[in-house]
């Protein structure tokens, strides 16, 4: 998929400022499974009781989400706030029940189906304090 080599070569570096704060995205804090790296990935993030659903448009088989699942969490960046994240569980849903109304038309276009849930462990911090 030639978008996701684009991102992956540099487009995510220039997004990820922006998609931190606005509403609908955020950022994956993660490390890799074997190199230990800390990574940042900008996500579809949407709130959800006690925590966050992300809409996988790249499929299931992304490193970032092997990460986040050897690791058994992550940190999620939104609106300014780092947030731990605990429990990942990857889960099919064509009509995108957990999706606010708005999104899903957008989401069944990309043919986005896969998505992963993860719960909020604690309160937000500020990145870079604490």
């Amino acid at each position: 998929m030639r978008v996701a080599r684009w991102n992956r070569a540099g487009l995510n570096h220039l997004t990820t400022p922006l998609l931190r704060w606005l509403p609908g995205f955020g950022v994956v804090h993660h490390r890799g499974r074997r190199s230990g790296r800390h990574y940042r990935t900008p996500v579809n993030l949407f709130p959800t009781d006690g925590g966050y659903v992300i809409a996988l448009t790249y499929g299931s088989g992304t490193d970032w989400l092997k990460n986040v699942l050897a690791a058994g969490g992550c940190e999620v960046e939104t609106r300014g706030r780092l947030v731990a994240c605990t429990s990942p569980q990857v889960f099919h849903d064509p009509a995108a029940q957990q999706i606010r109304l708005p999104e899903r038309p957008i989401l069944r276009l990309l043919g986005v189906s896969d998505f992963l849930s993860l719960s909020a462990s604690g309160a937000g911090t500020t990145p870079g304090r604490g």
